[in-house]
């Protein structure tokens, strides 16, 4: 698969986190511990409507500016995620989309780089969802395989910037034997087993 299938292929795996999310989980925590269930989404549906913009338009960020800062969500968070995720493929999927240069914040990076680092934060961010509403936590193997081979090398990248290394959690340990699931996740540094 390109990087444009797979970020439609990880949105959908996104989706379906959103779709089964009860109106009574939206403040349930997750691994990520700076954000709650709302927070978390709020988080990838701006990391989607920011792809307009960039890849369709050809804008820069401060062009962008503070149109997408806040609360994304509004009063119906599904719908929301549902036209972020929907703009977000089509920008993709267009025509050229992967080889135009993409003026993100810190440096221009081709379209396929650009979609390659979107789609790894959906996948990671599909098994953060999972456990914050307590649902089926496995991740599509091709996607996890996907994120292995994109997103620890990106990782170890970011991890040597200074300003952004913070950003991101610490790798952890692993037992032997562990499947590949688990080790992404211990490399994103998170825990496998873990509960609210």
């Amino acid at each position: 698969m390109n990087a444009a299938d797979l970020h439609r292929k990880a949105t959908d795996e996104f989706a379906r986190r959103v779709a089964g999310i009860k109106d009574d989980q939206w403040a349930n925590a997750t691994p990520c511990t700076e954000w709650d269930v709302r927070a978390l989404v709020n988080h990838l549906v701006g990391e989607q409507v920011w792809i307009e913009p960039l890849v369709t338009e050809g804008l820069t960020v401060p062009q962008v500016g503070d149109r997408f800062s806040g609360d994304l969500l509004g009063s119906d968070p599904k719908a929301a995620w549902e036209s972020a995720a929907k703009s977000a493929v089509t920008s993709f999927s267009a025509p050229g989309a992967m080889v135009k240069t993409i003026h993100l914040s810190s440096r221009d990076v081709p379209g396929e780089r650009y979609a390659q680092e979107v789609l790894c934060d959906l996948i990671v961010h599909s098994w953060d969802l999972a456990k914050g509403i307590e649902a089926n936590d496995e991740i599509d193997a091709e996607l996890v395989d996907a994120a292995w081979k994109l997103g620890v090398p990106m990782l170890q990248e970011w991890r040597t910037l200074e300003g952004i290394e913070a950003s991101f959690a610490p790798p952890i340990d692993t037992p032997d034997g562990a499947d590949l699931q688990t080790q992404l996740l211990a490399y994103y540094g998170r825990r496998r087993d873990w509960k609210p």
